[in-house]
Parts: C-alpha cells; structure tokens; sequence
C-alpha cells in the first residue's frame, strides 16, 4: 500500500517537473526569436544609381527598351511622382542614409565635413545600416555581383574587395558594414545590401570618355542609341554634341538596366528572391546644365520602384513621395521600429496618408556658392532663389569640364543657342521665385509666379516652404571661414595645376560676390 502511495508521488512529481519544462519553454518562445523566425525577415536590397531620371521604358521612355527594371514595376509598385530632397550625390546620400532631410542634419553643403571642418549627425541620430545591424542583419555595400563592379566591369584583383559608394558628409564608422556583399553572411541570416551603380557617370564627360564608354556598351548590350532617336528638352539646343551626350546617357541607363537583371538572376538563382524586398532608385536626375544640382524635375525627379514581400504586383503610385522615404519604409518592412527622429515617412503603410508637400534643397556644390529650396504640391512647383543675382551657369569647376557645358558655352558665343536656352540657361540674374505648374510644363519653362492669376498659391507655397525651413531647422549658407576650410580641403584632391587655378579663381568670385552682398 504504501509502496503504491509513495509511486503515486514519485509519477506526480514527475508530471510536474514535465509541465513546468513544457511551459518554460513555451513562454521563452514568446520572448526568443527562433532561427525559424531570423530566416522569415525579409532580406532588403536597396539599389541606388547614379545621376539617372526616369529614362526607363516602363516610364514611357521609347528610344531604348529596359525590361528588368520593367519587371520590377510590373511585379511590384511603380512610383511616378518620387523626388530627391537634394539633386547632388553627397547631400543625397546623407539624407538616404539617415532618414532625414539633409538641411535637418547640417549635411546640406556638397562633399563637406570631411577635412578640418567636421560635422556630426545630431545626438542620437544613427545611420540605417546601424539599425540593421543592432536587429541582426547583416550590412553589406557593393555592385550585387561576384563577377562585376559597381561600372558593370570585370572585377580586378585591385576592385574586387572594394565597398560601394558612401559619400556621407558626416562622421561615420566604416563598420556599420560587414562586407561589400552578402555572400559572407550566416547562414539564414537576413541582409540589408546596397547595390551602388555608376549609372549616368558611366558616359564619362568627354570624347575619349564617349569613345571608351560606346564600346562598353556594344560589348554589353549590343549597339549604340542612334542620336537621331534623340529628343532633347527645348531649351537645349539640337547640336551634334548635345545629341550623341544624350544617346549614350540613354545607353547608361541600358547598361544600368543589365546589371540590374544579373542581380535579379543571382537572387533567384540562390532562392532569395521571393524572400527580398528590393527597392530601385536613382540619387538625383541625369547631369546636364538643368538637371544635376537644380531644382527642376530634369534635378529631382527620380524612379522609384519596389518590389517584394506584401507589396501588390502592377501597383502604380501617383502621390507625391520623397527619397527619404526609403529608410523608413525599409525598417518597417524588416520588423524595425522607425526612430521618431527619422523625417522619412513608411510609404507602404495601410494607413499612409498622401503627403500635402515635398521638399528639396540646393546648396554649396564643390566651389558653386547657391541656395536654393523648393516645394512641390500636388499640381505646383515653387522654388526660391536666394542669390538671384548670380547666373544659372555659375561658374563651376566641376560643371565647366564637362563637354556638353563647354559645347553649350560655345554656342552661346556664337548666337547659336536659341531664344529659350538664353532665358533659362545663360541669363545673368534669376527670378527670386518661380512657379510652375509643372504637371502640365513638364520641362518648367513657364514662370507664373507674376502672374496675378497664381498669387494665392505663390502665396500658399511660399509659406509653406518657410515653415519647412523653420521646422528643419535650415542652417543655409556657410560662413566665410568654413567655405575657405572646405574648399581648401576639397582642393587636395585635384593634382591637375589648370583645374586647381580655375578653382581659385573662382573661389574668390564667390567670395567677392558675397562681399558685394550678389
């Protein structure tokens, strides 16, 4: 009897120990992520181009044919009014990696904080790849293939090792990125990779650059774009040179167009890509005399299209969206909390209200003294000159040594540039506010802000661009001393004598301008 009694006890305490385990490890699982569940979040691959607009078929660009970056619209969403907040590479990827306007961070000025004067991000403030790396992904920044670089070219012992491009004027740890690919990663571990491609700087900027770059292409992607398929925007003038620019910038996005289809291929070979979120953008417009580093949408506007987990196929979206966006919208797809810092909105969300505005901002660029913001709403675009005194066609180091600035140049002393092209191009004094419905002007040749018919809405534009520079805390233009710290510094890396004095020279013309309060 009592030996019965006593193996009773001994089964009931047993039971118990058992179903504290079973309980134990039930609530742990609520508490524990399982590897089960590392291997479900969605890997996120951003590929960023270089100085490219929405030159993509699927845009309704007819002279060249893109169909990789097509299936990507077609499989996923297609954005058709996204805008850069900056329309230069440094200040853009500031902005990109931070989630936040550029002016907000101080990051605002062309390839600066770099030298003697340096510039931190605010107290808090993290860059994205740290997010993803304190959630357990894996960072990586490169061209997306084992076999070709960020040019589309065979990798060499010197660039196979080689990170993506960065261009942050901020100071930063180079080890927010573990690799320059995700091929090193654990296994089932999730990656947040950074596809960087030369896109439109892959034409080079002069004839030797043109001759290189058109064997590129026929090597690539078969036969050069025919120059007589070529239709410019009406203020530049239709010139042998201007044309074949245009043609082989049109190959760059072909080129583009390729790489992105062996990134695609390697995804879905590896049997990655139903599980990635890929989003495609470009950094800011194509670089030409109105595009690069200006407000005008040939500047700003950019592709933008997304594709993978949860984001329904053939989707086109016509509201407004900025590149900042990009950040927050990939946190929140990986199950990241968006920091409440970050000024960049989840544009994927359920409950994601159309934005009223968006902004962007044009500053110092290499020498080139400007200040430039703009805001866009759903049918205008308004932009504030601040130094309207000074000519479009500043004088610019960078600018001047590209053939089609010179060519343009040459014309101009000839007559031979037309009457638009002098208006918007070669006048020596800018409005100090223009206004375009540019819905309907879509290369903005018509300024309406004096006309009395839209003062209501320059009125409402103007205010809404000066709550957005008191929101941000827009610091502007530079002080003396940093512009001489920053350009010397930038100076260092130019070792061609000529280039060095014509940017001296015109360091003292900004100065000088300042100093006459132009």
């Amino acid at each position: 009897m009592q030996q019965a009694q006593n193996e009773r006890s001994l089964l009931k305490m047993r039971l118990f120990v058992c179903l504290q385990v079973v309980f134990s490890a039930f609530f742990l699982s609520l508490l524990v992520p399982t590897q089960a569940d590392a291997v479900e979040r969605p890997n996120v691959v951003w590929i960023v181009v270089d100085d490219m607009s929405p030159n993509f078929s699927c845009y309704g660009e007819t002279a060249i044919q893109t169909p990789h970056v097509d299936r990507l619209a077609a499989e996923g969403v297609r954005f058709t009014r996204a805008y850069a907040t900056s329309p230069v590479c440094s200040t853009f990827r500031s902005a990109l990696i931070t989630g936040m306007y550029q002016t907000a961070t101080g990051t605002h000025h062309h390839r600066s904080g770099r030298g003697a004067h340096r510039i931190s991000l605010p107290a808090g403030v993290k860059p994205v790849p740290q997010l993803f790396q304190e959630a357990g992904y894996y960072t990586c920044i490169g061209s997306g293939l084992l076999d070709l670089d960020y040019r589309s070219q065979p990798f060499t012992d010197r660039s196979r090792g080689r990170m993506g491009k960065t261009d942050y004027n901020f100071d930063w740890k180079r080890s927010i990125y573990d690799d320059n690919d995700w091929s090193g990663r654990l296994a089932g571990q999730p990656f947040f990779m950074q596809v960087q491609l030369h896109g439109g700087k892959l034409r080079g900027a002069s004839a030797e650059a043109y001759a290189a770059f058109e064997q590129q292409v026929n090597n690539t992607v078969g036969e050069a774009t025919d120059f007589g398929d070529v239709l410019l925007p009406p203020y530049y003038p239709t010139d042998r040179i201007l044309l074949q620019d245009w043609a082989l910038y049109l190959d760059s996005v072909r080129v583009t167009d390729f790489h992105v289809g062996r990134v695609l291929q390697r995804l879905e070979k590896d049997g990655l890509l139903e599980n990635t979120l890929i989003v495609f953008f470009t950094d800011h417009g194509l670089s030409h005399a109105r595009g690069k580093q200006f407000l005008y949408d040939e500047g700003t506007h950019v592709p933008l299209v997304i594709r993978g987990p949860n984001v329904r196929a053939g989707r086109v979206r016509t509201d407004l969206v900025e590149h900042i966006d990009v950040a927050a919208l990939s946190l929140a797809a990986a199950g990241i909390s968006v920091p409440d810092w970050m000024q960049g909105q989840n544009i994927l969300a359920q409950d994601f209200q159309p934005k009223r505005a968006v902004f962007a901002a044009r500053d110092r660029c290499g020498e080139a003294v400007d200040r430039i913001r703009s805001v866009r709403s759903e049918d205008f675009l308004y932009i504030k000159n601040f130094f309207p005194d000074r000519p479009h066609l500043m004088p610019s180091n960078y600018k001047d040594s590209k053939l089609i600035i010179q060519r343009l140049r040459e014309l101009h002393a000839a007559d031979r540039v037309g009457g638009l092209g002098e208006e918007l191009l070669f006048s020596k004094v800018r409005s100090a506010e223009e206004l375009y419905l540019y819905r309907q002007d879509r290369w903005q040749i018509h300024n309406v802000a004096d006309d009395r018919k839209y003062t209501d809405e320059l009125v409402r534009h103007r205010e809404l661009l000066d709550e957005w520079i008191r929101r941000t805390n827009d610091p502007g233009t530079e002080s003396d001393d940093v512009y001489v710290l920053e350009t010397e510094d930038q100076m260092k890396g130019n070792k061609n004598e000529a280039s060095r004095r014509t940017y001296r020279a015109n360091i003292e013309t900004y100065r000088r301008w300042a100093r006459e309060g132009r």
